[in-house]
């Protein structure tokens, strides 16, 4: 099992070598927006469609 500091520099070597800055933070925080949401769905921490869309027609009024 990797590390989380072995999964960045994984992460940070497969960017091109002219990536920016912001590009390499931008996937870093790519991968861990997966991540969390992996880890909410196997947790059980997930809503259903019929849910997220009355919440959202909610945040619409």
């Amino acid at each position: 099992m990797q590390t989380i500091k072995e999964r960045m520099a994984l992460i940070v070597d497969r960017q091109p070598d002219d990536a920016s800055y912001d590009e390499i933070i931008k996937e870093l925080a790519f991968e861990r927006m997966i991540a969390q949401g992996l880890a909410d769905s196997k947790g059980d921490r997930t809503i259903s469609n019929e849910e997220m869309k009355r919440k959202s027609s909610d945040w619409q009024k």
